[in-house]
């Protein structure tokens, strides 16, 4: 089981699709005369790029002739797909070699493609999950979008410093073993996004004899971390960024997997079942799960002007309105309460919060949620927040670093042993030959983005209603802190479009289909600032086809006479 929901992680966390290659519309710059076989062979040679820093050099330069293609990781059992791409020289480099004190080969390693017709625009592609792998360097923005490189840009993407292939170690947590190396955790959090990206801008300038015009960030999940890491910590090397669906409180985030998978326990103990993976998948059957979401539109579905299956005004989808109704529906004392924990929170001994609750959606129970909460209901895919959120909480995200043993069962646990009041602090601990915490390593939730703003960078946070592992609750309060720092300015250079019914960076009953990439870039370049980003449902929604706005928060989409538009929500509402 765990060598399945590994194989499935990168759809998971990333939402691929088969993408329709429709250019933007508008380019930076002329596009340069055509490069070719010989261009991309010279970067090899010695001096030619004049690198940032010593010791970074090109592992393999390789000509990529019009028509080569990458597969696409897709959602789990889904058809095999892959994106045919445009002309390019594909470089693959590595940089920062070095001994960990684990005694582990470390490095960061990179990709960068780099297309014949270049619009002089430089995109860097997020990672997701624990990293350790170079991403394909493609740019997949969203469903339905063209990717980057056949838009006309050079795309990057790397492995964050350390390499799955190598540094796994099942006797110390597995794909997190890395985390036993401090430099390795720093880099994992995001101190080995600058030095890439000054090694992948050497290496545009030396392959186009110009620098990049503009520069671009995308990515969601952890590539959403690393987007409001650079906005935050690096703010003079990128234009725009689109950071959706962040991990930027991904340690807290860690505990709450923690949280909601001993909520879920409780209805195991409640039935008297054995604490396993395989009984976690059944805490709530496929009709029990139906019954929650049939619930939640009960209670919500309307508040927005319109009974259309979408709970667009959130901040009114209380408890108050929906418990009555889940427990008229006929779920057990057991699941209403663990529904009401996942929802308020986890809190530490002393009752304050640690990390924001999950809205009531109507994405709750669907497959994206319950992979993460449950698991799939055959059993075949255990839930990710307990062999994914587990070794990330005891060895990722604790310092020291713990040990945890990598059986599924064994995993939960630990999860169900979690106990906030004694273990919320290995986040923010620190220890001798550990200076930084986890939550200084990998945290990136400063409501501060002066510098950023103050060179013109602007922001885009796509995030799902029903987003199972990183709380929408939790990104808004970002934003209203940051809008209160900057004097309630703050929709000038950062804005939040909340996806109601979507889940983890796509999926769920939700107009998932929108072009961010296409909206940072009109923002960034001609100071179209974005209300809302128009968006449409996939085949496998309740309404396929169906076209929306995805309303810039704190505007929701209200529906009067059959038209749906962006407008502030009652101010009682308001959150």
């Amino acid at each position: 089981m765990m060598r399945v929901s590994l194989r499935c992680l990168g759809g998971l966390l990333a939402g691929m699709s088969v993408f329709a290659f429709t250019p933007l519309a508008h380019a930076a710059a002329a596009a340069p005369a055509p490069l070719g076989s010989d261009s991309c062979a010279a970067l090899t040679q010695a001096g030619h790029v004049a690198w940032p820093e010593a010791g970074t050099r090109i592992v393999a330069a390789t000509w990529r002739p019009a028509g080569y293609a990458v597969p696409l990781v897709g959602q789990p059992d889904a058809p095999p797909t892959q994106a045919v791409l445009p002309a390019h020289c594909e470089v693959e480099g590595v940089m920062h070699e070095r001994r960990g004190v684990d005694g582990q080969a470390y490095a960061i390693r990179f990709r960068l493609r780099l297309p014949s017709d270049w619009n002089g625009r430089f995109l860097m592609q997020g990672g997701g999950g624990t990293n350790g792998t170079v991403g394909d360097a493609i740019g997949k923005v969203s469903m339905d979008q063209a990717p980057a490189l056949a838009q006309g840009f050079a795309v990057l993407a790397q492995d964050s410093g350390h390499d799955n292939a190598t540094n796994t170690d099942p006797a110390r947590g597995g794909m997190v073993a890395f985390a036993h190396d401090p430099q390795a955790r720093a880099d994992y959090g995001g101190a080995s996004l600058r030095p890439v990206t000054l090694a992948a801008k050497a290496l545009v300038a030396a392959y186009y004899g110009r620098n990049p015009r503009f520069s671009y960030f995308y990515g969601c999940s952890k590539g959403g971390q690393e987007g409001m890491v650079l906005a935050q910590q690096e703010p003079d090397l990128y234009n725009g960024i689109v950071a959706a669906a962040p991990g930027f409180a991904l340690p807290r985030a860690a505990l709450a997997e923690a949280w909601n998978t001993k909520a879920m326990g409780g209805v195991l103990a409640a039935r008297g079942d054995a604490p396993t993976v395989a009984n976690l998948a059944r805490a709530f059957s496929v009709e029990d799960g139906t019954r929650v979401r049939q619930a939640i539109l009960a209670a919500c579905d309307g508040l927005d002007g319109a009974k259309d299956g979408i709970v667009a005004d959130g901040a009114r989808c209380t408890s108050a309105l929906v418990v009555p109704q889940l427990r008229a529906a006929g779920l057990s004392p057991a699941q209403v309460t663990a529904l009401e924990q996942i929802h308020d929170g986890v809190r530490d001994g002393a009752g304050r919060q640690i990390y924001p609750g999950f809205g009531w959606d109507a994405g709750w129970f669907d497959p994206g949620w319950r992979i993460w909460m449950t698991g799939s209901p055959d059993g075949r895919v255990p839930a990710l927040n307990v062999v994914l959120g587990g070794p990330s909480r005891v060895v990722l995200f604790a310092t020291p670093p713990g040990n945890v043993p990598l059986a599924p069962d064994a995993i939960l646990a630990a999860q169900l042993a979690f106990d906030p009041a004694r273990d919320a602090a290995a986040v923010t601990a620190t220890a001798p030959g550990w200076p930084r915490s986890a939550w200084q390593d990998v945290g990136a939730h400063v409501p501060d983005l002066d510098r950023f703003q103050a060179r013109g960078g602007r922001l885009i946070v796509p995030h799902g209603g029903s987003d199972p592992v990183f709380s929408l609750n939790d990104t808004l309060g970002w934003w209203r802190a940051l809008d209160r720092h900057s004097g309630g300015r703050a929709a000038g250079y950062a804005r939040v479009f909340p996806v109601p019914g979507m889940a983890h960076c796509a999926g769920g009953p939700a107009t998932d289909r929108y072009d961010a990439l296409r909206a940072l870039v009109d923002w960034v370049e001609q100071g179209k600032a974005p209300e809302a980003l128009a968006a449409k449902a996939g085949p496998a929604t309740p309404w396929p086809g169906r076209e929306r706005p995805l309303c810039r928060y704190p505007l929701v989409a209200r529906t009067k006479g059959g038209v749906t538009a962006c407008a502030m929500p009652p101010k009682a509402a308001r959150r």
